[in-house]
């Protein structure tokens, strides 16, 4: 007890989002790094043809670097502090790529599969965004755009139908066991720790040998590394819930084990979920592409991201696009689905963001 009879205590700590908007906000001089960035990406793709492919590439990293903090300083001038710019771009690059893959079978774009039909066509051009192949085309005269959407089909495909199958078989195992515990609860557990251990590119590599690889057998294969994940994840949320006030509530007014877990458990256990969801896609995408890259995966004419990484990569010193292309769309993606999963779990699981 304090003199002024105040109770003295432990600080209280900000919350995170009053940090955020207490935080002061870039320098509004770093503006012009916007302008500065773009013009360094349209050098580095579509001027300097004749420099080094490491020089180009150092450009346009250099452009995206330097335009994000220009545009990230002009956003927080404009909407504060508190304003995530890279959460925003990444939600516009996940719709942008979402709609790309959904809409690309009825875009006029130029054959970006077939080789006979490009015979005669020009092969490894630059890209030009002004040009009939904006992003270039490949050493079979393929076009690079397509390709490029074509490929987010496929690995959006494969890598969000193997997180639906990993979250429905993972998610019920996993509340089974936290709920019932016991004999099941052992069982559960010692075949998630079973399929964590075991090395995850050798078990796709030897499934690929085994089954047609297609874009729902992939799917099914990349869902046993998703799984054990779910399992665990959905069992430590279920053994935090299933302690609360409105389960015992519910076991004391009668509902059944069923009752209990559907309309209890299940709500409040999907959210976490669901929101890592985006994270495991983000990993599944990398999967998906190592494996095509590797020659085991989806196999050409199908265009993927992986396997136009690894066709373009003997002549990478001349025509760096045809790796570079394919390689930023990857990145970009995976990283603005990490950055929006992120934000999912600030919204849905509090407690995880905070550790």
């Amino acid at each position: 007890m304090s003199d002024t009879g105040v109770t003295s205590g432990p600080p209280v700590e900000a919350e995170p989002e009053i940090r955020a908007r207490s935080a002061e906000p870039r320098p509004f001089w770093l503006w012009p790094l916007l302008p500065i960035g773009i013009a360094l990406i349209f050098v580095g793709t579509m001027v300097l043809n004749d420099v080094t492919a490491e020089i180009r590439v150092f450009l346009v990293l250099a452009g995206i670097v330097g335009g994000y903090f220009g545009l990230d300083a002009l956003c927080q001038r404009r909407w504060g502090s508190s304003f995530d710019t890279s959460a925003w771009i990444s939600g516009f690059w996940l719709l942008l790529i979402g709609l790309s893959a959904i809409t690309v079978a009825w875009l006029p774009l130029n054959e970006s599969k077939l080789v006979k039909n490009t015979i005669g066509g020009s092969v490894r051009l630059r890209p030009d965004l002004f040009s009939e192949h904006p992003l270039g085309t490949n050493s079979q005269a393929l076009d690079i755009l397509g390709g490029v959407m074509w490929g987010a089909r496929t690995s959006l495909i494969i890598s969000l139908g193997a997180v639906a199958i990993g979250l429905l078989i993972g998610g019920v195992i996993g509340i089974s066991a936290g709920y019932f515990r016991g004999t099941l609860d052992s069982g559960v557990g010692i075949l998630a720790d079973s399929l964590l251990a075991f090395p995850p590119l050798i078990l796709l590599v030897a499934m690929a040998t085994v089954f047609e690889q297609n874009q729902w057998t992939m799917a099914l294969e990349l869902s046993l590394l998703g799984i054990p994940t779910y399992i665990r994840l959905a069992r430590a949320n279920t053994l935090t819930f299933a302690q609360r006030e409105f389960v015992l509530a519910a076991k004391a007014m009668g509902s059944g084990d069923r009752r209990v877990i559907f309309r209890e458990l299940m709500p409040n256990v999907a959210l976490p979920m669901v929101s890592y969801a985006f994270l495991v896609t983000a990993v599944l995408i990398v999967a998906e592409a190592s494996l095509s890259f590797l020659g085991v995966g989806i196999q050409p004419p199908e265009p993927t991201w992986g396997n136009m990484i690894e066709a373009g990569q003997e002549t990478y010193k001349d025509h760096p696009h045809l790796v570079f292309v394919p390689g930023i769309v990857m990145f970009m993606t995976v990283f603005a689905l990490n950055r929006v999963g992120d934000k999912a779990r600030e919204r849905w699981d509090p407690r995880d963001a905070q550790i």
